[in-house]
């Protein structure tokens, strides 16, 4: 399994980006997925989840109405677009993939909001 996140950076309060995750080595159209951050200091967060065909996303309330997880099964690729990007929002994303009982982590990027 890998999973390979990018579309990280540094970013003004207010702006946005958009992360992709590549996935590979499992049947990506088959999985539910996960994006989790985590922030300097504090524990993994999880921030948003999607189902197998993408219908049924789900959202931590801190980002509820700013951000949106999609997916592309043709492509094997993951997305959350972020808007409305405020500074604690700052950390390190991660996609995630639960397959044949073990969870597997890209290893993230980075996300700075700062002016």
């Amino acid at each position: 399994v890998q999973l390979v996140e990018s579309g990280g950076g540094l970013v003004q309060p207010g702006g946005s980006l958009r992360l992709s995750c590549a996935a590979s080595g499992f049947t990506f159209s088959s999985c539910g997925m996960r994006w989790y951050r985590q922030a300097p200091g504090k524990e993994r967060e999880l921030v948003a989840t999607i189902t197998s065909d993408g219908g049924i996303p789900n959202y931590a309330d801190s980002v509820k109405g700013r951000f949106i997880i999609s997916r592309d099964n043709s492509k094997n690729t993951l997305y959350l677009q972020m808007d409305s990007l405020k500074p604690e929002d700052t950390a390190v994303f991660y996609c995630s993939v639960l397959w044949v009982g073990r969870r597997y982590w890209g290893q993230g990027t980075q996300v700075t909001v700062s002016s």
